[in-house]
C-alpha cells in the first residue's frame, strides 16, 4: 500500500484512495476464498460418486489450500501493479487542478512570505482579542463589586425606613408618611430645645 496520505484526493472523494484499494483487495480475497470453497465442495461430491476412489477428502483440502496460495500470490503481484496504476493515473488529482471550493486560490494566491505575515497578523489579533477580553472581564468584575456595594447600601436604607416606620407606628402613626411627619416634627422640637438651651447657656455666661 502507498504511504502517500493523498489528503487532497480524500477531500474530493470523501475517502482516501488507499482505503478504496484496500477494500477492493479484501473483497477479492473474500471472493477467491468463497470460490475455492465452492470448487472443493463440487470435487468432493464428484468423488463420492466414484467407487474405490484413492483420493481422500484430506488430499482434496491440501490441494485446494495449495491452489489458493498460488492464486493469492499471483493476485498480490498483479494487485501491486494495479494499485500503482490506480493511485497514479485514476484516483490522483493532477497538481494543476483545483477543487471547486479552492478556486479562490487562483485569484487570491499567497507567497510563502505573505502567508507567514498573514499568520503573524492573525496571532497578533488573537493576542489583542485576549487582552481586550481580560480587560472587559476586569471591568465587569469591578462593576459587579460596585453593584454589590450599592445593593448593600440600598438594603441598609430600606432597613432604616423599616425602623422609622416601626417608630411611627409605636407613636400612633398609621403609615410611613405620617410616621415621617411625626419624626420631622419631633426633630424640629428637639432642634428648638437645643437652641433654647444654647441661648440660656450664653445668657448665664454673660450674667
Amino acid at each position: 500500500m502507498s504511504v502517500d496520505p493523498m489528503t487532497y484526493e480524500a477531500q474530493f472523494f470523501g475517502f482516501t484512495p488507499q482505503t478504496c484499494m484496500l477494500r477492493i483487495y479484501i473483497a477479492f480475497q473474500d471472493y477467491l476464498f468463497e470460490v475455492m470453497q465452492a470448487v472443493e465442495q463440487v470435487i468432493l461430491k464428484k468423488l463420492d460418486g466414484i467407487r474405490d476412489c484413492a483420493i481422500s477428502p484430506v488430499q482434496i483440502r491440501k490441494c485446494t489450500e495449495k491452489f489458493l496460495c498460488f492464486m493469492k500470490e499471483r493476485f498480490d503481484n498483479l494487485f501491486g501493479k494495479m494499485e500503482q496504476l490506480f493511485l497514479q493515473l485514476i484516483l490522483r488529482i493532477p497538481p494543476n487542478v483545483l477543487l471547486p471550493e479552492d478556486k479562490s486560490q487562483e485569484t487570491h494566491s499567497y507567497s510563502e512570505e505573505e502567508f507567514h505575515l498573514l499568520q503573524k497578523e492573525i496571532e497578533q489579533l488573537q493576542e489583542k482579542y485576549k487582552t481586550e477580553l481580560c480587560t472587559k472581564q476586569e471591568f465587569l468584575l469591578a462593576e459587579l463589586e460596585e453593584q454589590k456595594t450599592v445593593q448593600t447600601k440600598l438594603k441598609q436604607t430600606l432597613s432604616l425606613f423599616d425602623e422609622l416606620e416601626n417608630v411611627g407606628r409605636d407613636h400612633g402613626a398609621s403609615d410611613f408618611r405620617e410616621g415621617l411627619v411625626f419624626l420631622i416634627q419631633n426633630s424640629r422640637k428637639l432642634h428648638n430645645i437645643i437652641e433654647n438651651v444654647e441661648k440660656e447657656g450664653k445668657r448665664l455666661k454673660i450674667s
